[in-house]
């Protein structure tokens, strides 16, 4: 702080001092409230309840009590700021919009009551702590439904008190205000396409594709006229000036397109699952997009240079280097009963030709039950029952009748090889679920649109890939050549990364990717209801820190 601007403080903590000392009425009343507000958890002022019950008097003690809102140009841009949280798929009287126009109505008018211009003040502040909370944070707290999430943040380490004052005082709240919003292509081109699809909402959303039989090149008729409509209403299709009846190879790259861009089979043909696709409702999207909105205020803050991120309900998995995708491929996640859970953890190490060994789930509910219907299942799976000291033990010695996941005093292995459940390469980032990323032998899986088909791991389709692209990406000495060599030796080869590389297991069924473009599915493990109903609630605040 140079010279001049901490005389200027100092005369400005001095004034505030002898105004206490005076016993300004404002500041009295200002403590009064403050005092209520910290002691009284259903203290109200202006008639709502104060959010920011710990933040908020710390601040106005540090101010000697004086009012905090003294310029303008501050109110405005918060009020502005509150109006406009809408384009985020936020609920602008989550902070108070209503209430704040009514109280600055009093607090304005000529001879308003002091208690008005007070409590006008202290909503100002609530407020901004109530915007900047779920822009930070966002609004749904993801724990009060999914037990694994352990994404967290922090304000970057700074105490909330200090953090609301320095941005009133900013003299640019609201480039402040924006500046907390996740800086992510997806983030904004998601409030881009609420925006859009908002606009073509209030003019009737997009036109019903009639039922009917197949549509594909070379139909005609009136269906085809209003897939033709559909196409061009929702941007997938240049708008004619014929309107034509005619499903034309500009018709049929457009079905594809959109068929790519909600990870449908692109065949360029209008089947039931397209045609259900074409005719989801406007308002279905409008609250998909809110959705995948606040998921972006959970995940889209503060990543890291490099990552690996797999999107569940996308059925993908993505390399990112430089803020940029380096690499994507699909992949196949847990079915709808073994749910791929949802968290953060660092991967730190590559196996090629990975030993399998089973996993407690997968023993209780798949290898036990099968084993006990055909005493041959083992054999026919390549799988060996090892004890404690590494030796094989013959499955006629196991009573397998009585057997359990939790008396079982044995391990079952599957070896290295082509059948291995494994594959060929796992990318472990140690966690308490037992998932982690790994190869497949069942490869013909990743030719469906719908891809649920695993205990909880993810199966990639081309790991190797992605190996060698981590691997060169870490200085290690390895490359394509080299991983094909550890491969084709058979044996057991641990690589171990000279820096962990996060891996954020995620789940959205709305992006904006890399093009622009929107992309959406289906809701595999019916997360999104979760997610709206906390949105459509009144404001809390969480319960964990």
């Amino acid at each position: 702080m140079d010279p001049a601007t901490r005389l200027t403080a100092l005369i400005l903590l001095f004034a505030r001092a002898i105004a206490a000392d005076d016993g300004d009425p404002a500041s009295e009343l200002l403590r009064a409230r403050v005092e209520q507000i910290r002691e009284d958890p259903a203290a109200m002022v202006g008639g709502v309840h104060i959010a920011a019950r710990r933040a908020l008097p710390l601040l106005y003690e540090r101010r000697q009590f004086a009012p905090t809102w003294t310029d303008p140009a501050a109110r405005d841009d918060l009020i502005r700021e509150i109006e406009e949280s809408e384009r985020d798929g936020l609920e602008p009287e989550d902070y108070l919009r209503s209430p704040l126009a009514a109280a600055r109505q009093r607090a304005e008018a000529e001879g308003s009551p002091l208690d008005a211009r007070v409590d006008y003040d202290l909503m100002l502040t609530d407020a901004l702590a109530r915007l900047l909370y779920h822009l930070i944070y966002g609004k749904v707290d993801p724990r009060d439904f999914d037990p694994h999430w352990n994404f967290t943040r922090e304000i970057r380490n700074r105490d909330p008190a200090s953090f609301l004052q320095e941005m009133i005082d900013s003299g640019d709240l609201a480039s402040r205000i924006d500046a907390e919003k996740p800086d992510h292509y997806i983030y904004r081109g998601l409030v881009a396409e609420l925006a859009r699809c908002r606009e073509l909402a209030a003019h009737g959303g997009f036109p019903v594709v009639p039922a009917g039989a197949a549509l594909e090149r070379g139909a005609h008729g009136a269906r085809v006229a209003a897939l033709r409509a559909r196409l061009e209403a929702s941007g997938d299709l240049a708008a004619s000036a014929t309107g034509g009846e005619e499903f034309d190879e500009a018709i049929e790259t457009a079905v594809q397109g959109f068929q790519k861009s909600r990870g449908l089979t692109a065949d360029g043909r209008v089947g039931p699952g397209t045609l259900a696709a074409l005719n989801v409702p406007i308002e279905r999207t409008i609250e998909q997009l809110r959705i995948n909105l606040e998921r972006g205020r959970w995940l889209l803050h503060d990543l890291a240079e490099r990552f690996v991120i797999v999107n569940v309900a996308a059925f993908e998995v993505y390399y990112v280097r430089d803020g940029q995708v380096a690499w994507r491929e699909r992949a196949m996640v847990g079915k709808p009963y073994r749910k791929t859970p949802i968290f953060r953890s660092d991967l730190s190490y590559l196996v090629f030709n990975p030993t399998w060994t089973v996993p407690p789930g997968i023993l209780a509910n798949d290898i036990l039950p099968a084993q006990r219907r055909d005493s041959s299942y083992l054999a026919k799976k390549g799988l060996r029952v090892i004890d404690s000291a590494g030796r094989v033990v013959p499955t006629s010695s196991v009573d397998w009748a009585h057997a359990t996941a939790k008396n079982f005093r044995y391990q079952i292995r599957q070896e290295p090889g082509p059948d291995n459940s494994l594959g060929r390469v796992k990318f472990m980032f140690p966690n308490s679920h037992s998932v982690y990323l790994h190869d497949t032998p069942h490869r013909e899986l990743f030719e469906k649109d719908a891809r649920a088909f695993s205990s909880g791991c993810i199966r990639v389709q081309s790991p190797l890939e992605l190996a060698a692209l981590l691997l060169e990406d870490d200085e290690s000495g390895w490359d394509r050549a080299a991983i094909d060599r550890a491969v084709e030796a058979g044996t057991t080869r641990t690589v171990t990364l000279s820096q962990k590389i996060p891996v954020l297991l995620s789940y959205w069924t709305a992006w904006v990717d890399v093009d622009g473009r929107l992309q959406l599915r289906g809701d595999v493990y019916g997360r999104d209801p979760q997610v709206a109903a906390g949105l459509a609630k009144s404001f809390t605040v969480r319960h964990r820190p």
